[in-house]
């Protein structure tokens, strides 16, 4: 593992927001900004402004409305991830993405707008860090509960098990997941059996969804 270059550890996480309301671009703004270790270095009305924006200063994170004219949030998404840029998109209330769906679009995080200020930052810096988050209507006040069964699930489960999810979640084979993992397919079997229990799921697919809830699916290297 590099050491951290002390020329760079304290600079904040460069942070572009696009949203066709302008009230909300400089709400968003203002919050963002009010943390010593986040920095809002563009902002954009649509999401073609978006992807040009995410092309040129290359921030950590953008932060897209789903519904925004020219391209809208996922779409300019899928243009913005390859860039190395992670991407979180704010959908209005009632709406919901089905999680795979969203692993598959490459989001790094699916919230609802009435998500809260402490939230949304909290949120931020996860997304920075390698997480992967998402909220549902009957789940936007409750992401401090999510995170701390995230960290329950990944004490629960050994390393090992761990790999296993996380390639699971990928919508691999025991085969294909016994390959990397230079296993006997008997051995990730067993593990997948014991992901399922300690998960309290019905089967490999609910793992693989509570993998993506959780943030447990670290994006794949592009």
């Amino acid at each position: 593992m590099q050491d951290t270059d002390p020329d760079t550890a304290n600079i904040p996480t460069r942070i572009v927001i696009a949203d066709d309301f302008e009230l909300m671009r400089i709400g968003l703004c203002t919050v963002l900004n009010a943390e010593p270790d986040l920095s809002v270095v563009g902002m954009a009305s649509n999401g073609q402004e978006a992807v040009a924006l995410c092309t040129q200063l290359r921030p950590a994170v953008a932060i897209l409305d789903e519904r925004m004219p020219l391209l809208d949030g996922i779409e300019a998404a899928q243009r913005i991830r390859p860039l190395g840029v992670r991407v979180i998109v704010l959908s209005p209330q009632g709406d919901r993405l089905d999680r795979v769906r969203m692993a598959r679009y490459g989001l790094d995080g699916w919230l609802l707008k009435n998500i809260t200020r402490e939230a949304l930052v909290e949120a931020v810096r996860l997304v920075r860090q390698g997480s992967t988050l998402i909220s549902a209507p009957d789940e936007a006040s409750r992401l401090n509960r999510i995170y701390g069964q995230a960290a329950t699930v990944q004490e629960t489960l050994t390393p090992r098990e761990l790999d296993v999810l996380r390639l699971l979640a990928q919508g691999k084979t025991n085969a294909a997941i016994a390959h990397d993992l230079a296993l006997s397919r008997g051995t990730v079997k067993a593990y997948v059996e014991q992901i399922i229990a300690k998960l309290h799921v019905s089967g490999r697919t609910h793992a693989a969804v509570r993998a993506v809830e959780l943030g447990l699916l670290r994006a794949v290297e592009e």
